[in-house]
């Protein structure tokens, strides 16, 4: 067993894990973050995508001792007071999920997408969630949440908007 350390949705955690644990089993299994969901285990549809230090990763490609020491953003990490986050409540107004089990993956992709790019094209958006697959939508009000989250958004560098979600470098 190896012990970790890590930062999760603002709270500290230290857990003894296998080695070969991955990231994704660690918050699911051990501290009960189901909102990341499992979907390929390949790092293919990007179903378990979460932010590690405020960029976007899949979690089922990293084993847990390799976030030791870091802070890592679920989706249920993302809303505050109660209040859901802009990419959130876009998604929810512009109706871009059908079953919902890419959703938390495509919203945590969506959020890293326009700190880099805040004034993104629909070319832009496709693009920038080509490795997180929807089996459901057809990808169009997926379209229309993230530019509307998007108009939304306060302008400001991408380098900023990266330290305010966990110090990206």
């Amino acid at each position: 067993m190896t012990r970790i350390t890590v930062k999760v949705d603002g709270s500290s955690f230290t857990d003894e894990v296998e080695p070969r644990t991955l990231l994704v089993l660690y918050l699911r299994e051990q501290l009960g973050k189901t909102g990341t969901v499992v979907g390929c285990d390949t790092g293919n549809c990007g179903a378990c995508t979460v932010h590690l230090d405020g960029r976007s990763v899949k979690s089922c490609s990293l084993l847990a001792v390799q976030a030791d020491g870091h802070e890592i953003t679920t989706i249920e990490g993302l809303a505050t007071n109660g209040e859901l986050h802009p990419m959130q409540q876009a998604f929810h107004e512009n109706h871009a999920l059908q079953c919902g089990y890419c959703t938390p993956g495509m919203i945590m992709q969506s959020i890293d997408l326009i700190a880099d790019n805040p004034n993104p094209s629909d070319e832009d958006i496709r693009h920038g969630l080509e490795g997180n697959l929807c089996r459901c939508t057809g990808y169009q009000n997926i379209v229309k949440a993230v530019q509307a989250a998007a108009a939304a958004a306060p302008a400001a560098p991408a380098a900023a908007q990266h330290s305010a979600v966990g110090g990206a470098q």
